[in-house]
């Protein structure tokens, strides 16, 4: 981790150097990320409340999908029709969904100081402190790790002119990755998380040129 990382670190965790949330602002392990995904009801982050949150813990090569993180959170008063036709959630669905307070002190517990990766994570970073700081004046250290950003960096500089698709279907079929069902937190992380193994500890990709 470098200094600068380090000085975030202190920075954000200045408040809450004791207690439940103080391991969140300790060095990250070396080798260890979590992929993170969340569905929610609006792509707007001051409008978004959270239904379902997947994610996945990555260790060295090997992404633990033995241990990984699933939850449902009780219907939100502004579910509606509209993000049920995305993510398929509707409120009998979450009848038995924790608290969001209790979904994520879970989640906190289970991404501990591990730096984030997801596709599109500066979106499910702003939903997760939001959220946070609402609640407890909390704001994470992690910036994030955007796989559509490794990606598309690692296809340029071999093909620059090719026309690349950032879609998160078309980059796991180039990547001759497992089809996942779509719009399902858990899935969406484990995409992600595996979209970021094959980058970084995967050799040179090829691209078809248009």
């Amino acid at each position: 981790m470098s200094l600068w990382q380090h000085g975030r670190r202190r920075w954000h965790g200045r408040h809450f150097r004791q207690g439940e949330f103080a391991p969140l602002f300790g060095p990250p392990p070396a080798d260890e990320w979590v992929a993170l995904d969340f569905e929610t009801t609006s792509l707007d982050p001051k409008r978004a409340e959270i239904v379902a949150i997947g994610a996945v813990r990555i260790e060295g090569n090997r992404l633990l999908t033995g241990e990984a993180l699933s939850l449902k959170v009780q219907a939100p008063a502004s579910l509606n029709g509209q993000s049920v036709a995305i993510h398929g959630l509707r409120h009998q669905d979450l009848q038995e969904g924790l608290p969001l307070e209790e979904a994520l002190c879970q989640l906190l517990a289970f991404i501990g100081p591990r730096e984030l990766v997801g596709y599109h994570i500066a979106y499910d970073l702003r939903i997760l402190n939001l959220a946070c700081h609402q609640r407890w004046g909390l704001h994470l250290p992690q910036r994030g790790i955007e796989v559509s950003r490794l990606y598309h960096d690692k296809i340029y500089r071999r093909h620059p002119d090719a026309v690349i698709d950032l879609h998160l279907a078309a980059i796991c079929e180039h990547l001759a990755l497992p089809p996942l069902p779509a719009h399902d937190a858990l899935a969406d992380a484990a995409a992600a998380g595996l979209i970021f193994l094959r980058l970084t500890r995967g050799g040179p990709l090829t691209y078809p040129k248009v």
